[in-house]
């Protein structure tokens, strides 16, 4: 971050810092006047932003996905978890097709789904290779930090 040492209010910095910790951003920008400060963190390595869909997007219906995801009593120990809290969605666009389906094969490093968190949308990739055997959530469902989204056996 590039600032002039005069004028800048170190506690503002330090302020957003806390506010990105607290809600798991990556990344701040304000705008005082003529002063400018983004505060930015690196996104952990399962996180990866990527650029946002077109405006008005709004989930598409994926009935057969969600149908034919089992019932999970526990969570699998093979569960990829939520790396965040957001809106989970199985593709990048309501036209597009869907990352992932039940019985696919995947790599390691793989999209499996995106969550929307304050109006960025972040790339889930895939810990390890393996077929998805249960994808635990619905398009456009919003979601926990830790909460099981998708099975890879």
């Amino acid at each position: 971050m590039s600032i002039k040492k005069t004028g800048v209010d170190q506690q503002l910095i330090r302020d957003l810092a806390g506010i990105l910790n607290d809600t798991n951003l990556t990344e701040i920008e304000v705008e005082l006047g003529d002063l400018k400060v983004r505060v930015s963190r690196q996104a952990p390595a399962a996180v990866h932003a990527i650029a946002a869909p077109q405006a008005g997007y709004a989930p598409a219906a994926q009935p057969a996905a969600s149908a034919a995801a089992p019932a999970v009593a526990e969570p699998s120990k093979n569960a990829v978890p939520s790396p965040m809290v957001g809106t989970a969605y199985l593709a990048p666009s309501p036209d597009a097709k869907a990352f992932i389906e039940i019985g696919q094969k995947v790599k390691e490093g793989q999209t499996l789904l995106i969550i929307e968190a304050m109006k960025t949308m972040n790339q889930i990739p895939s810990p390890r290779a393996g077929t998805v055997t249960a994808i635990l959530f619905e398009d456009g469902q919003p979601v926990e930090y830790g909460m099981p989204l998708v099975v890879i056996e």
